[in-house]
């Protein structure tokens, strides 16, 4: 009869646990990554003055209140991109937004000269109906 020593859980079972321990710790650094880089790339987009801008503007519309309600709000995730280099840029969103009444997207393109930002674009599309309520036209009748 032989008195050996057992082996360890470890010693028994690492030629399966290395392998999948290996590959499991890969794929969550990975999945952590991207997503630390999706939500740093979002907070930098939600804080940049068009962002920031067009929501302001449509919260505050009039025409838009009427249509989707008192209080409107962002609703999910953006699309689109901000380019900045030195003192030009580019911005191109699409941003949902919602209200008691319904539903909308901000469409915005801007461009950067300097420090300010000149919109080509700033209108909310209502989702039920697809109108469109232009707040540029807005933003001139205010000043």
């Amino acid at each position: 009869m032989e008195n050996g020593r057992q082996k360890s859980w470890f010693g028994r079972n690492w030629l399966w646990v290395l392998p999948l321990g290996g590959c499991l710790g890969v794929i969550l650094l990975f999945v952590f990554g991207v997503g630390a880089v999706f939500f740093g790339v979002s907070k930098i987009i939600k804080e940049s003055a068009p962002y920031e801008y067009a929501v302001n503007e449509a919260t505050h519309s009039i025409e838009v209140k009427e249509k989707l309600g008192d209080v409107i709000e962002t609703d999910g995730l953006f699309e689109g991109n901000i380019t900045i280099n030195n003192s030009t840029g580019e911005a191109d969103l699409k941003i949902p937004i919602k209200g008691p009444k319904g539903k909308g997207t901000i469409i915005v393109v801007a461009e950067k000269q300097g420090n300010d930002w000149m919109y080509e674009k700033l209108y909310v599309l209502i989702k039920e109906n697809q109108e469109e309520i232009n707040l540029l036209d807005q933003v001139m009748e205010g000043d």
